[in-house]
Order: C-alpha cells, then structure tokens, then sequence
C-alpha cells in the first residue's frame, strides 16, 4: 500500500509550499545573521554593541575579542582588557551593556566594520558562543565653501579666496564660470594630523572692468558643495550728451575775462572824475 499524506497540505496540491518554505527560511536567517548599522558624526561619541551579555562569573571562562577589518581593537581575557594603541585613551569597554566598545572623538579612519567574537570554555576547549558585526560609517562634510574679495592697487585686478575646512576624504576644488572651468592663481588642501580632517583653500584674479559670476566648487568622495560669487562693475555716472565740448568752455571763458576788461577800462575814467568833482564840491562848502 502507497504512503498516504494524513495531515497537513499535499505539496502536489501547493506548488508554492515550497518557496514558501525556503523564503521564511532566507528571512530568518538574514535577521539572524544581520550587520547592524551605527552612522555618527566625526568627532561624535559611538556605542558599538555586541548584543551579548556576560555574567561576572563567567568572565574567567570567557574571552572576548572585538576587532576591525581582521585587526584588533580590544581583548577580555580572563577578566583581563587589552586596548590596541590606535584605540587607546578614547575606547570604552563597557562589560554590563551588551560587552559594548564605545569609541570616542570619531575620526575619519574609524568608519567600517567591527566585528565581536566570544568564546566560553567547554569541555577542555574555547568554542564560539556569539557573533555579531556592527558597520561605523563615519561623516565628515564640509560646510559651505566662504568667499572673501578685495582689490589688488593700482590695476583693474580684483582677487577672491574659497575656502572650507573640517571635511573628510581629500578634497578637489575647481573654479567655474558658465560651465568651464578656470585656472586658480593657487590652491593648497592640508590635513590635520590628530583629526584627519582636511582644509582647502583657493585665490583666482578676475577682471573687474566686466560683469562674472564664479562658482566655487569642491568634490569629497561622492559629494558636493559649492558657493557663488558675483562681481558687476560699478555704475559710472552718465553726463548729457548736449554738453558744451571743454573747447567751447574755454572759449566762453576768455570772452568773459576779455568783457569785464573792456568795461573797467571803459568806465575807469568816469570813476575818477565823479570822485574828484565829489571832492571839490566838499571843499567849496566847508566853512571859512
């Protein structure tokens, strides 16, 4: 006699049992096994957990071992703590929150993934207990770009300076204007030693006689900002068209000078002679 299914649906009657079956299964193990993701802030405080909790009792019969990209950053052995040099004076390790590593002032190069391994001491042996991976990104932007100006005597240069800084990976900045591109008179990017982050700066001369408008542009890993900088001539003052040419002026000047020469010749004489009767008849009057 056949076997005959007693309980529960034939998978000749439900083709998609099966997917089913396995799709539940891949879901579950996606979670099981999934990479928790920290995104923080350079210079920010990271909590990194491990999602496993050990018993006090329990610490002599476990090691603990969190590490980065195959190098390590911490160690619990038998209750004993190692800190790597690169980790060390600003990594917490905090046993009664899920055996947590908290990194503090985030840098640039603490972005990827760190990885908890624990083993417990079984039967003559360390045998994994626990597994998780935990992925830091780490951001760095860089704010807008500042553009100062000022003129350069006694030529009709005029020169600005872009610059930002506090931003992570290496930076590229470029000058545009309508689209091309235009060569700076220098740029410098530079990077802080202890933070890792960069600073760039960049000078370009321009003509002020005609009207621009530059676009300060800097490129970070997949990113972008950038500031615009716009510069019109001065408005010159507009004088009428119908104004005597500076030759005619002068012509009307001389005439003048010449007019009131003639006229004080002229009546120069009279002058006199109205003062001298003026005098006599003062004279004939006076008593004697």
């Amino acid at each position: 006699m056949g076997h005959t299914w007693r309980q529960g649906i034939s998978p000749s009657k439900c083709p998609y049992l099966k997917f089913f079956q396995l799709l539940v299964l891949a879901c579950l193990s996606h979670f099981c096994s999934g990479v928790i993701h920290v995104t923080k802030e350079v210079k920010e405080v990271a909590t990194l957990s491990c999602g496993h909790n050990v018993s006090v009792e329990e610490l002599a019969q476990t090691r603990i071992y969190w590490q980065k990209e195959k190098k390590m950053v911490l160690t619990m052995m038998s209750g004993d703590m190692n800190i790597w040099p690169e980790y060390k004076n600003r990594t917490i390790f905090d046993i009664t929150n899920n055996l947590s590593i908290v990194i503090l002032a985030l840098r640039p190069s603490d972005e990827g993934t760190y990885e908890c391994v624990v083993l417990k001491y079984e039967k003559d042996a360390f045998k994994r207990e626990h597994l998780a991976e935990v992925m830091l990104s780490v951001k760095a932007d860089f704010p807008t770009p500042s553009i100062t100006d000022f003129e350069i005597p006694p030529s009709n240069i005029r020169r600005i300076i872009c610059s930002t800084s506090g931003g992570f990976p290496e930076p590229r900045l470029s000058w545009l204007e309508n689209g091309e591109e235009l060569n700076a008179i220098s740029t410098t990017v530079s990077q802080d030693p202890e933070t890792e982050l960069y600073t760039v700066s960049s000078k370009l001369d321009f003509n002020m006689t005609t009207n621009h408008s530059f676009m300060c542009l800097i490129k970070y890993g997949h990113l972008r900002v950038n500031q615009t900088f716009n510069w019109n001539t001065p408005k010159q003052e507009h004088f009428p068209d119908n104004l005597l040419p500076s030759w005619a002026i002068t012509l009307i000047s001389v005439n003048g000078i010449f007019v009131i020469c003639c006229l004080t010749y002229c009546f120069a004489p009279r002058c006199r002679e109205r003062r001298r009767n003026e005098t006599l008849r003062r004279e004939s009057v006076r008593p004697i």
